[in-house]
């Protein structure tokens, strides 16, 4: 089966997921892998405007990774993650949907470069 989109992780992202324990990041990273294969909004939701989110409890603890879509490429989809947080309420704060619109916009500005 092939994947319905592919996901590349911006620095903070990284930096995010390097800061797990080994356990919580690689549930992270399954729960990605898996939500390229199923259209699971448990998995991979639509947040806000063009925000969309990762999700995965691990435990007692909810992990978001925010993201965003780039159809500019040659590949079908990309989807752009662009930093988590570890949850500790069921809303998610409006500063950082902003963050993650600001780092998308600067993304497609300097991408046009």
């Amino acid at each position: 089966m092939k994947p319905k989109f592919e996901v590349i992780f911006l620095d903070e992202a990284i930096d995010f997921i390097d800061s797990l324990d080994n356990k919580s990041r690689n549930k992270v990273f399954y729960n990605i892998d898996k939500a390229k294969y199923v259209n699971d909004p448990k998995l991979f939701e639509k947040l806000e405007g063009e925000i969309w989110y990762f999700r995965t409890k691990f435990l007692t603890l909810q992990y978001r990774l925010f993201a965003f879509w780039d159809k500019t490429e040659k590949i079908e989809a990309l989807v752009v993650a662009t930093h988590g947080l570890v949850k500790k309420s069921n809303k998610v704060s409006k500063s950082e949907i902003e963050k993650a619109e600001r780092i998308r916009q600067e993304y497609f500005k300097y991408k046009t470069r």
